[in-house]
């Protein structure tokens, strides 16, 4: 471990400098006026957080919604996906106004509570990893048919790979993790088609409960939805990306980051909704409503939808698994190097937080009912990177030209109420059971 002072930005080297190029033309009126051509450049940050939301702990808190309830749930999906996308925007926006991330934003505002916070951090980062390891390894054994600890042992090796992608440079894993998301995406698009579901799922949308066991799964898909460490981290992957030193240059990137986000936002939160929708055409339909299973959802897919349904699910939870681990690395990184100025090298950080699976595996614990467990417990740590990112964004002494409007601040702490209270909800009723 080592002191990691902040240091100034490094000049961009490679495909990063080529981006950064076309992005200054842009900006300074020299390049495209419109097309794909214009937005490339400032693509990228929100597809890497945008797998958290795609994680094997969606795929968990989805399915065994889908299958015990129905569409009852689609709606929160969709509100919890618009949640988001306010959030991460506002989490973006930080860091390319102030060029700082939201942990280096408490430790300079908030110095005593810094090992507080990291503490708390890490604590959600290992509920974090523990899901997205878990998903991964279960995705190689369901697949190839290998023991669950190879599975893992697999995972820690690809995800290593993926991580010396970041030695390149940013955009080399921009593009790594996009190829991710289009792999899921394709996989439950297959699913979706062979499920056929039908108009009944527009009653999905309408908001209601079911008793407390559909309020637990709520919760576990707002923690599974609006992902803690991704808050922490999309502000690190805006700050000084794109150069922006005028206040009109950072209102462009601003309004630039805001289409990337609408569109890789927008597809994670597709993409949610075709899981619970898949699982509730398949087994709700059929009367199977006790799947909450992640290996028999997988099994039970080839009888009722063929192999190739069955397939699509796996390389879908093994491409989610192995992208959203990578990235809740990175999380881990700024997070660490943010709130308390260390550093520790990437392969060692990987390793610690994937101690954690393997223990669940050696015990042999249900990766399911863990991988549930803990997407609520991500949900408890919310507060604690939304709390700063509104107070940090409506000072205009930060924030500057990119300083949150009144309503969108108004909408910010309506969030964080609504959060803070289902979660204040879901224990009481834990502990009064």
């Amino acid at each position: 471990m080592s002191r990691a002072e902040p240091l100034p930005p490094q000049p961009p080297a490679g495909l990063d400098a080529r981006m950064n190029a076309r992005a200054a033309a842009v900006l300074d009126g020299r390049g495209p006026k419109r097309g794909l051509a214009r937005l490339l450049p400032f693509m990228g940050p929100a597809f890497i957080a945008s797998v958290a939301y795609m994680d094997p702990g969606n795929f968990a808190t989805n399915i065994q919604g889908g299958a015990q309830f129905g569409y009852l749930l689609l709606w929160v999906i969709l509100g919890a996906s618009l949640m988001a996308m306010l959030i991460q925007h506002l989490s973006a926006t930080l860091g390319i106004a102030t060029g700082r991330n939201l942990p280096q934003l408490i430790r300079a505002r908030w110095p005593k509570a810094a090992w507080f916070y990291w503490v708390q951090a890490e604590l959600v980062a290992m509920a974090t990893d523990l899901a997205e390891f878990l998903g991964a390894a279960l995705a190689f054994q369901l697949l190839f048919g290998i023991p669950l600890i190879w599975g893992a042992v697999l995972t820690a090796i690809v995800t290593f790979a993926l991580l010396t992608l970041q030695r390149r440079g940013f955009r080399p894993m921009e593009v790594a993790i996009a190829a991710f998301v289009g792999v899921i995406a394709v996989s439950y698009l297959v699913q979706l088609v062979r499920s056929h579901p039908g108009l009944e799922a527009l009653g999905g949308f309408i908001p209601r409960f079911e008793g407390p066991d559909s309020l637990y799964l709520a919760v576990g898909i707002i923690g599974a939805t609006v992902m803690p460490h991704v808050i922490y981290l999309h502000s690190s992957l805006t700050q000084n990306r794109i150069p922006a030193v005028t206040d009109d240059a950072k209102r462009q990137v601003a309004r630039m980051s805001r289409t990337d986000l609408l569109v890789a936002m927008g597809l994670a939160a597709l993409i949610n909704m075709a899981m619970l929708a898949a699982a509730a055409a398949t087994f709700h339909a059929s009367g199977q409503t006790g799947i909450a299973d992640l290996t028999q959802a997988y099994r039970t897919l080839t009888p009722l939808l063929g192999g190739g349904a069955a397939i699509a699910f796996g390389l879908a939870l093994l491409a989610s698994g192995l992208s959203s681990s990578a990235v809740g690395t990175m999380a881990g990184q700024v997070v660490m190097e943010g709130l308390i100025h260390y550093t520790i090298p990437a392969w060692l950080r990987r390793t610690i937080t994937m101690l954690p699976a393997f223990v669940v595996i050696l015990m042999g614990l249900d990766p399911t009912r863990t991988l549930i467990l803990s997407q609520v417990i991500l949900s408890f740590g919310i507060p604690f990177a939304l709390v700063p990112l509104l107070i940090f964004t409506a000072r205009r002494d930060l924030m500057g030209v990119l300083t949150a409007s009144v309503p969108v601040r108004v909408i910010g702490w309506m969030i964080a109420t609504l959060i803070i209270g289902l979660n204040v909800y879901l224990l009481a009723q834990t502990l009064l059971r």
